[in-house]
């Protein structure tokens, strides 16, 4: 559970910083990049999921704060990849500047959901639903850009093969009972 706001916020930063660093990455064909068309259903482009993830913070800020479940249209062009970082690093200062002083007592208290009169959310788990929510759409961007073979920066800038190039080395540092 989250205990302050100020050790939220410095979370907040570390998934933030890895959104904008993966959508920095891409490269420019990614503005028009479309998924497949579904059961007839157009997926969403790259731009729309950048767009849904700032608005998707405002939206969290504003249930948390007790302003109701209430969405911030994408102040962005869904279409011009110049728009999505300013657009993601706009969200973000807007989110903080809203979060940043609530009291330490709103992290506890208990926020009725928007489709299920009644049913309530402690304040901490509707922050944390923002960033499961972010980092699911941060993951639908990268497998995206992956399956185009586009550059996809590793997540905490270290691959599984250099983990796995590293093993022998920590098997020899930190042997297991059971492997001696």
């Amino acid at each position: 559970m989250i205990t302050d706001i100020a050790s939220y916020l410095r979370f907040f930063e570390s998934v933030r910083r890895r959104t904008e660093r993966d959508v920095a990455a891409l490269p420019p064909e990614a503005a028009a990049w479309r998924p497949r068309v579904i059961r007839g259903q157009p997926g969403w482009s790259i731009g729309q999921i950048v767009g849904h993830i700032g608005s998707a913070r405002l939206y969290a800020a504003s249930a948390y704060r007790g302003e109701g479940w209430l969405l911030s249209p994408a102040e962005h062009d869904p279409d011009d990849q110049r728009t999505w970082l300013p657009w993601l690093q706009a969200s973000a200062a807007r989110y903080v500047a809203l979060l940043k002083d609530t009291p330490t007592e709103w992290l506890t208290r208990r926020i009725e959901m928007v489709d299920t009169p009644g049913a309530t959310l402690s304040g901490w788990r509707i922050l944390m639903m923002m960033i499961e929510h972010e980092v699911h759409h941060r993951s639908q961007i990268d497998a995206y850009a992956g399956l185009q073979g586009w550059p996809v920066p590793d997540i905490f800038n270290r691959s599984f093969e250099t983990v796995l190039a590293l093993q022998p080395q920590e098997r020899a540092r930190h042997p297991r009972p059971d492997q001696r």
